[in-house]
């Protein structure tokens, strides 16, 4: 079992690895070409429609795993999952016209941006792919994930060359970015078909709530957490242009681009182990061990060479006009390799049905963190942002801690 889940891992880490190098690509031809205010702009953008799909979006891919492992079941979690996706995107749509067409001056969205936003927006929620991702996991063809995953990056930094070689501009890149995940949300189901036949005709909210009790629990629960792990982020993105203007915005996000890498090795973890834990139940707490020791490790060095490196990679690649985003990547990072220890921990939590406790770990922490967040802004600038996110994944860490800690047996 620590064999197969260290070689989805790596699998999903390689991919995340051809990412992170193209995003510095992308991020470099953008932070240049539109400038402080103008990338502030696009941050924000592109922000609004991953809060969106983060507050309407399902878990499917959990719900695909845990009820699919023989072939009736794959066949009803499949078409359940397909119509909770339908939801997002139809839920998703509306919240953002509405949005967009009412709010006021207190969005940091320019009139002339929204509708670009919208329709930026709508393709973000298409491109939906939990579902085959669920299905591709399931089988363990992390291979095929990996290749589809690496689908946006290479996309957007074709795109951003182009763009830049032709005509730069807000409304390009946010086109760019549309395309790159439609194309990768293509990939995923073209591997996935490959895989196994997908189960249109098994579509029902219903069917399988009725034949697996606790399932709305178990969706709710995962699909909250889900929510508050990306939405939050991206929250705090927009709340930072809104309340710092544009150009804090930006920095903040070439922070977060840099530092938060080990955020995405995190997911990695989570997604590779839990089809493991749910599959095998009696060795999962000794491979969440293994795997969290080798996290820890992984963390600390990733932390230290931002530290010693930090301020030559964001002149090296952003330039010198977003130096201010040195202390936000160090703590980001920080919070990144204490969410990367804490991967296995909470997928322990969710594959033991714990759900719902997880999102509790999840949301208290996150909730309060906005809370403060004017006060850090006002006091720290972009570096208060970040000490937000550096507490909430303490706090939230250590609850998975207490809350996967084995009972000693009775006497």
């Amino acid at each position: 079992m620590m064999r197969r889940a260290l070689q989805n891992t790596g699998w999903l880490m390689g991919a995340r690895g051809i990412n992170a190098v193209l995003s510095i690509v992308y991020l470099a031809l953008a932070t240049r070409a539109l400038g402080l205010d103008g990338f502030g702009q696009f941050v924000i953008a592109f922000t609004f429609a991953q809060l969106v799909v983060g507050f309407t979006s399902f878990q499917t891919w959990q719900a695909v795993i845990r009820w699919g492992q023989d072939d009736e079941g794959r066949k009803q979690a499949t078409g359940f999952a397909l119509a909770l996706d339908s939801v997002t995107i139809i839920v998703g749509a509306a919240a953002a016209a509405l949005i967009l067409l009412l709010a006021g001056d207190w969005l940091p969205i320019a009139p002339d941006l929204r509708m670009p936003t919208f329709l930026f927006t709508l393709a973000s929620l298409i491109s939906i792919r939990s579902t085959p991702t669920g299905l591709l996991r399931l089988h363990d063809k992390y291979a095929r994930a990996a290749a589809a995953d690496a689908t946006t990056s290479i996309m957007r930094a074709i795109g951003a060359g182009i763009v830049v070689a032709v005509s730069p501009s807000i409304t390009a890149f946010l086109l760019v970015w549309g395309i790159a995940e439609l194309a990768t949300a293509a990939m995923y189901w073209r591997m996935a078909a490959r895989t196994e036949a997908i189960h249109w005709r098994s579509y029902s909210l219903a069917r399988l709530p009725a034949l697996q009790q606790g399932a709305w629990r178990f969706v709710v629960g995962t699909s909250l957490t889900g929510m508050l792990t990306i939405a939050s982020r991206q929250l705090l993105v927009l709340l930072t242009g809104a309340i710092g203007g544009a150009a804090l915005a930006g920095i903040y996000r070439v922070a977060a681009q840099l530092g938060e890498g080990l955020l995405k090795l995190a997911q990695a973890v989570l997604r590779a182990v839990y089809p493991e834990l749910v599959r095998n139940p009696e060795g999962a707490r000794a491979l969440t061990g293994r795997i969290t020791r080798i996290a820890i490790i992984t963390g600390v060095l990733v932390v230290a060479l931002g530290m010693l490196a930090g301020d030559w990679i964001i002149i090296a690649i952003a330039g010198d006009a977003y130096l201010a985003a040195y202390w936000p990547m160090i703590l980001l990072a920080a919070a990144a390799s204490l969410e990367l220890a804490g991967a296995s921990l909470e997928a322990l939590l969710v594959a033991s049905g714990r759900a719902i406790t997880n999102f509790v770990l999840r949301a208290v922490p996150t909730v309060a963190g906005l809370l403060t967040l004017p006060w850090l802004i006002d006091w720290l600038g972009a570096t208060g942002a970040a000490l937000a996110v550096l507490v909430a994944s303490t706090v939230s860490v250590a609850g998975f801690a207490i809350a996967t800690r084995e009972k000693p047996a009775k006497a």
